[in-house]
């Protein structure tokens, strides 16, 4: 038997090249498991690792191998990449089929886990049991196998406005599978949430969850109703996946408005609220654009949910984890619209739905399925 696994590589030659390859089994020891993966998800997280910046509507499919050239300009950008293979596929959930001697191990043979590794567009995976998260008896790999990236990013948003003593968010692309999760664990935690979306029907869908504070891009009185949802909520951190563009600065400007509507007199500086904005994704590749109109008390800074899940304690980390799994088909419920091996992963008719990121779209790749 052989682990069948995809790889990416960017060539010396400025190509990218995405390979389904042949690897022996590995064997766990010590602490480590190794679990047979059953489900994983195409996150927005995936997409850099699995193409880099290649122009993807060129690639060709040649047998388990998939090429695509990397624009002359963008070479640049992508060569610390340049010669080197990396496995691909942030998490998936699976079945323990062997273990490390480690009691920590062991305890988790035969039991469903999800996993964040890096490495999970493979058969198999052999994590160290600290790296899994273990599920109740009765869940399904198709409902664990999105329990990382987006529970765990939307805890670690609320860890982090506890963290810097702030009260309420403001989100954008707030229909994501993300933003939903975080609609539903604000109402559950009693945080004010402000989302931001592009669309009117992203805006049906966030009120039919229950969401309070919704804002729509695309409107023409959309600078007005963001300010008034700030007002409201008393937002003055945000979170946002777009990355490029002006949404940041956009977010920054209604911040400083609603904490200047008082002032009286001259105010050179603008308001002594400090305003703060979390770049987290990359939806827009763009330069980051910002009118310096929201006073002198503000940043701008990336941010990932790692390293703040990392801060935590293990009792707290122990605690997100439970709640996790215990709330896999509620509030951490995620769907999916298209089903597809680890051979389709590559097929480029399946690239075209997945790639754009599309709210709504979201691919699972099943490793085992046609084993």
């Amino acid at each position: 038997m052989k682990n069948q696994q995809i790889f990416s590589t960017v060539t010396k030659a400025g190509v990218l090249e995405l390979s389904l390859e042949n690897n022996d089994i590995p064997t766990p020891t010590g602490d480590q498991v190794l679990v047979k993966l059953e489900a994983c998800p195409i996150n927005p997280s995936d997409m850099f690792p699995l193409f880099g910046l290649a122009a993807m509507e060129k690639a060709k499919l040649n047998g388990t191998i998939l090429t695509a050239p990397i624009p002359p300009e963008r070479l640049g950008m992508m060569a610390a990449r340049m010669g080197m293979k990396l496995p691909v596929g942030n998490e998936g959930a699976g079945r323990v089929v062997a273990t490390g001697d480690a009691p920590e191990a062991k305890a988790l043979d035969g039991r469903l886990v999800a996993l964040l590794s890096g490495e999970t567009y493979a058969n198999y995976a052999c994590v160290p049991a600290s790296a899994c998260l273990p599920h109740n008896a009765d869940t399904k790999a198709r409902d664990a196998a999105s329990s990382f990236v987006n529970p765990l990013t939307a805890f670690a948003m609320i860890e982090t406005m506890h963290r810097d003593k702030h009260s309420a968010l403001v989100h954008t692309a707030a229909a994501s599978n993300l933003g939903q999760m975080l609609v539903k664990l604000c109402q559950a935690e009693n945080v004010p949430l402000v989302n931001i979306v592009r669309k009117p029907e992203q805006a049906a869908l966030l009120r039919d969850l229950g969401a309070s504070h919704i804002c729509d891009s695309s409107a023409a009185d959309f600078p007005e109703t963001l300010m008034q949802a700030i007002d409201e909520t008393g937002a003055n951190l945000a979170f946002d996946a777009i990355g490029g563009g002006q949404m940041a600065g956009h977010i920054l400007a209604a911040m400083e408005r609603v904490a200047s509507k008082n002032a009286t007199g001259l105010n050179s500086y603008g308001s002594t609220q400090h305003k703060q904005v979390y770049l987290y994704g990359s939806l827009d590749f763009a330069p980051t654009t910002i009118q310096r109109n929201f006073g002198m008390f503000w940043g701008i800074g990336g941010w990932l949910m790692r390293p703040i899940l990392a801060e935590l304690k293990p009792e707290r980390r122990n605690e997100i984890f439970t709640r996790v799994a215990d709330e896999i088909t509620t509030t951490f419920a995620s769907s999916y619209t298209a089903e597809i091996s680890l051979q389709g992963l590559l097929d480029p008719a399946n690239i075209a739905g997945y790639l754009p990121r599309k709210t709504g779209t979201k691919y699972l790749v099943t490793p085992n399925k046609d084993a």
